[in-house]
């Protein structure tokens, strides 16, 4: 593992750790589902490591509209044997107290969970290194490819294959793949225990999350074991530097204000941002680099990176080992066409 910050530093320390299932496609579902899978055994292996809660995720309904998405979703996850539950209003605000009354109610998917990212990536790199993996931090990889991956200070490692996990990095040393920057902003709170219990999502979040151009923000709540609450979201596309941009980060916070208000009586203790590498299509880029097969590309993951992490790391072993993948890997590979003027 080579890494010129340190594993975790970057996309992986600004994101929320919410491990959910996401149904924008069929090819995205797979994915998110098999992960989570994946996720919740690491959790049983590394209990106390992990920390992993099961806190669940309410898919928050505004109005009628949504709540025809709400028994859309219901339907979809049932197919793929994914437990939910519909709240009506009644339900929802017995179930979450802080919510601004007039909701119509909500999709609860109580398999969801969340993770401390940096405290994630560390316990997997300490059992990497028990299974014999060596890390190199601290030094900027210049380049890669043809079975070399070179250092900035003129060090080479060879390797039969090389993953470039880098995040947007990524497009730096692998040339002419798919991916552009989606920056994002969160807020945490000071310690206000009990005050929320699931991961609260506002159905809008979707259009958030999967629009292809323009700024958003949606509502979206994470309760920390701390106590804490951590607020988001917000998208920008092709923004890339992590400058707080305080128009957005307002209409995030008053978009959140709009579900719950007694976050704004609240005090906030960090406001910080992290930019997702992002693609066309909404799929990750996951397998071998047509142009120099000695790559294997693990990136564009989007706001999915921490769910879907398992399930890239998975699908690279089984390519590397030649074994059937845990899901098919045609979906995802970096070679798959776009349309036309999609790139950036």
């Amino acid at each position: 593992m080579v890494d010129g910050r340190g594993i975790g530093n970057l996309a992986t320390a600004a994101g929320m750790g919410h491990i959910v299932v996401m149904d924008d496609s069929e090819q995205q579902l797979t994915l998110t589902r098999c992960s989570q899978l994946l996720w919740d055994v690491l959790a049983e292996e590394f209990p106390r490591e992990l920390s992993l809660r099961h806190t669940g995720t309410l898919w928050v309904a505004a109005d009628e509209d949504e709540m025809q998405e709400v028994r859309r979703k219901s339907a979809v996850y049932a197919k793929h044997s994914i437990r939910t539950r519909i709240l009506d209003a009644i339900e929802l605000r017995e179930t979450e107290p802080s919510l601004t009354t007039g909701l119509s109610g909500a999709l609860q998917v109580p398999g969801d969970s969340v993770v401390y990212p940096p405290r994630a990536a560390d316990v997997l790199i300490r059992k990497a290194r028990e299974f014999g993996a060596t890390t190199s931090f601290g030094k900027p990889v210049h380049s890669i490819g043809e079975r070399r991956a070179c250092l900035s200070d003129g060090t080479v490692f060879h390797s039969r294959m090389i993953i470039n996990a880098a995040g947007l990095e990524a497009a730096r040393l692998t040339p002419g793949i798919g991916i552009y920057p989606r920056k994002g902003h969160l807020v945490i709170t000071d310690r206000y225990p009990g005050t929320v219990r699931h991961q609260l999502v506002e159905l809008g979040y979707l259009k958030s999350a999967h629009t292809s151009s323009g700024d958003s923000v949606a509502f979206n709540v994470q309760p920390r074991e701390t106590g804490q609450l951590l607020i988001g979201s917000s998208r920008q596309r092709g923004v890339s530097d992590c400058q707080v941009d305080s128009v957005v980060l307002s209409q995030m916070l008053n978009r959140a204000f709009l579900y719950m208000p007694n976050l704004a009586s609240m005090s906030a203790v960090r406001v910080w941002t992290g930019v997702r590498a992002a693609t066309p299509d909404k799929l990750p880029l996951i397998g071998p680099w047509a142009r120099d097969e000695s790559v294997f590309l693990a990136t564009g993951h989007e706001g999915l990176g921490i769910t879907t992490s398992l399930v890239t790391g998975r699908l690279a072993a089984d390519y590397f080992l030649g074994g059937e993948p845990i899901v098919p890997l045609e979906p995802y590979l970096p070679s798959r066409p776009f349309e036309a003027g999609a790139l950036v």
